[in-house]
């Protein structure tokens, strides 16, 4: 089984960090280590890779982006806050009667959001489906991914993966978001493999280090017929705040006074 530490460097993204805890003990609900979990992958898309318009978040000619792991809101809601998609009142309705941004991101009510979610293990297949129907009208759009390591061991996920490779779906990257959760249940668990095994291009990366996400984001080709291509992205659940790295009673909890001060000592 691949080795999956991960080496202890500076925290990335502190600022948004505060942000996503400042959003879940407002609004009392929210997956704080999901967010930090995939929040420096998205960031750097958001920040380095995806091309958009927030002022038209139907752009025809915008890079699509799945958040499938949809319990990771937060760290989108962040993202697309940084970016003006959504306001600072959006921000502080979160998970509030009125308001835009719910506990899943609905793609009817968030600028931005190009799927809404829920269950696990959709949203592949749903990117699968517009990559497909863009290339097939001639468009060079380009799509990513972003899944749980969780969310892997739904059948969707590598019917879909198989599809893709089958259909050479060069226009898609799937970035993985491998926090061990899984691995709880089910230790032997090698990530890279089973996307070797389906004929993936797959690339290996700590997901919390900023030359190893740009290294791999710019390796990747994009093409209208060709290898798709994962990111397997080793992270931590929770990363940058040791009461809550790993698993367990934080996967969905609202910190008290107490927690929070602590939470935010070491951001």
């Amino acid at each position: 089984m691949n080795d999956m530490s991960v080496i202890q460097k500076p925290v990335l993204n502190k600022d948004l960090r505060r942000q996503i805890v400042d959003m879940v003990v407002a609004g009392k609900d929210g997956h704080i280590p999901s967010a930090f979990s995939i929040l420096d992958i998205i960031t750097h898309l958001y920040a380095k890779v995806l091309k958009f318009d927030a002022k038209k978040p139907l752009w025809d000619a915008r890079d699509y982006f799945i958040l499938s792991k949809g319990h990771g809101c937060l760290a989108l809601y962040v993202n697309l806050h940084r970016h003006g998609f959504v306001t600072d009142h959006d921000v502080e309705m979160f998970c509030r009667f009125g308001g835009i941004l719910g506990e899943h991101p609905d793609m009817t009510k968030v600028p931005g959001a190009e799927a809404s979610t829920g269950s696990l293990g959709h949203g592949l297949p749903f990117a699968i489906g517009i990559a497909l129907g863009h290339r097939i009208q001639g468009k060079d759009n380009r799509f990513f991914v972003v899944v749980g390591d969780g969310e892997c061991h739904e059948g969707t996920i590598w019917e879909s993966a198989n599809l893709a490779r089958n259909l050479e779906l060069g226009n898609l990257c799937v970035a993985v978001d491998w926090n061990q959760s899984a691995m709880q249940l089910l230790p032997y668990d090698d990530m890279p493999a089973k996307w070797k095994a389906f004929g993936w291009n797959v690339i290996v990366i700590d997901g919390h280090d900023a030359d190893e996400l740009n290294k791999a984001f710019k390796s990747v080709t994009f093409a209208a017929k060709g290898i798709p291509t994962v990111v397997v992205a080793k992270t931590v659940k929770g990363k940058g705040v040791p009461l809550i790295e790993g698993h367990g009673k934080w996967h969905h909890r609202i910190p008290n006074t107490e927690e929070y001060a602590e939470i935010m000592g070491v951001l």
